[in-house]
């Protein structure tokens, strides 16, 4: 029964993360992942309106993320979820009721995220397209006791994660 929690800001790298630990893992056990945007859409809340947004209806998201972690990993499954969801009640949840869980923080500066933007998120919000964007107008909780915390570093590749974290899950017996 094992979770490993993939949190970060838009554009901070959860999912090349987690797609790179699953390819690796899935070599030997069986995997389930979870990505947060896909999630929204299995929800229903993947339209861009105020509501679905705000900070409560993010909570309420990333609780249901939650459970069905819980679900899925006591049938078994290793599950790696790659989700914003900042919120400290969140994290404690997971602490409490989710055993072998780990907690991944990629922390990247807002000007890094910026110049990354995938989704032009930061963009629309700076043109005033959008509103209720994590980290800038939405009040986020950087995670208090996360497991890693990787700080961006120019030239830290994909890859050097995924290894540094495939040690550090080994040395945690999540895998």
């Amino acid at each position: 029964m094992n979770v490993i929690w993939i949190t970060g800001l838009s554009g901070a790298g959860k999912t090349s993360v987690a797609t790179e630990l699953v390819k690796r893992l899935k070599k030997e056990r069986a995997v389930i992942f979870l990505d947060g945007d896909e999630l929204r859409a299995v929800f229903g809340v993947s339209a861009n309106t105020e509501t679905n947004h705000k900070r409560e209806t993010r909570i309420a998201l990333a609780m249901q993320y939650s459970h069905l972690c819980k679900v899925l990993s006591e049938q078994g499954f290793l599950v790696v979820i790659a989700t914003i969801s900042l919120f400290n009640e969140v994290h404690q949840w997971n602490r409490k009721n989710l055993p072998g869980y780990f907690e991944l923080y990629l922390k990247v500066p807002i000007d890094e995220l910026r110049r990354r933007d995938p989704k032009e998120l930061y963009r629309r919000f700076d043109s005033g397209e959008i509103n209720n964007i994590a980290g800038l107008d939405l009040i986020i909780d950087e995670p208090v006791a996360a497991d890693w915390v990787v700080e961006y570093k120019e030239g830290l590749t994909i890859s050097m994660i995924t290894d540094e974290l495939l040690i550090k899950l080994q040395e945690k017996s999540i895998i």
